[in-house]
């Protein structure tokens, strides 16, 4: 890959599911990849799996809810690369469960992580994207974005707030920022493993009787990077043909 194409690319919640599909996609592709998340042990063992097929990937430990944490992830790759050009807003919870359960740290975390996280990212990147004249935000948003089910009014309302940011970064950004909302239905991951409220877990498991692969959104997110500076991919949903 030619210095011209080759990107620096950041990707938070690297550490398993579709931020670990991702790095490991974008890293083959040819990139340079920022991994970040908090389970170092993981992200070792990403950059083992990444470095034994020639990719190049640097791992860091990171909670996206503290803005001094990720606002030194950005500047450390900005500084140990010379540029940011992607940043994969993909960090992200769900412990689903009913109002009246009353779970309120679970709400807390949610909105946490989901859209404090979100703008903690944004905070970090898009004055770097402003002096180069150019960069690529992804958030990874969810069909929660788009439709609520009974367990996932919190979720939802933080995956709303995410697909609701990130469309006003797209309209107030200058034209050469570009900017991408991904929203994966059921996909195989650990997120579902979150879930405390029995009610809300044994839902899950029949709503999850049908999956895709997290390579799956991590090809949606390659189809998006590489399209020419001139297009920019704006949405993309992304689910189980059987999911309706």
């Amino acid at each position: 890959m030619s210095t011209t194409t080759r990107k620096v690319i950041l990707v938070t919640g690297a550490s398993s599911g579709i931020g670990e599909a991702t790095a490991l996609r974008l890293a083959a592709d040819g990139h340079q990849l920022v991994a970040g998340a908090r389970r170092e042990d993981r992200l070792a063992d990403l950059a083992a799996k990444v470095r034994a097929d020639g990719g190049s990937i640097d791992v860091r430990r990171l909670d996206v809810t503290d803005r001094a944490d990720v606002a030194e992830f950005v500047g450390r790759a900005l500084r140990e690369h010379g540029r940011v050009d992607v940043f994969v807003n993909n960090a992200g919870v769900m412990p689903l469960s009913r109002l009246d359960s009353l779970l309120v740290d679970e709400w807390d975390r949610m909105l946490d992580v989901n859209v404090r996280g979100l703008l903690n990212g944004i905070a970090a990147a898009l004055p770097i994207f402003q002096r180069q004249g150019g960069g690529h935000f992804v958030t990874i948003a969810s069909i929660g974005a788009h439709r609520v089910v009974p367990t996932s009014a919190v979720y939802s309302g933080t995956k709303y707030a995410a697909w609701a940011i990130t469309e006003g970064l797209r309209l107030e950004a200058d034209p050469s920022i570009r900017v991408t909302t991904v929203s994966p239905g059921v996909v195989e991951s650990e997120l579902a493993s979150t879930i405390t409220e029995p009610g809300a877990r044994e839902a899950m498991r029949t709503y999850r009787a049908d999956t895709i692969p997290p390579s799956a959104i991590a090809d949606a997110i390659a189809f998006a990077l590489g399209q020419p500076s001139d297009i920019d991919v704006n949405e993309l949903i992304i689910r189980p043909t059987r999911q309706r």
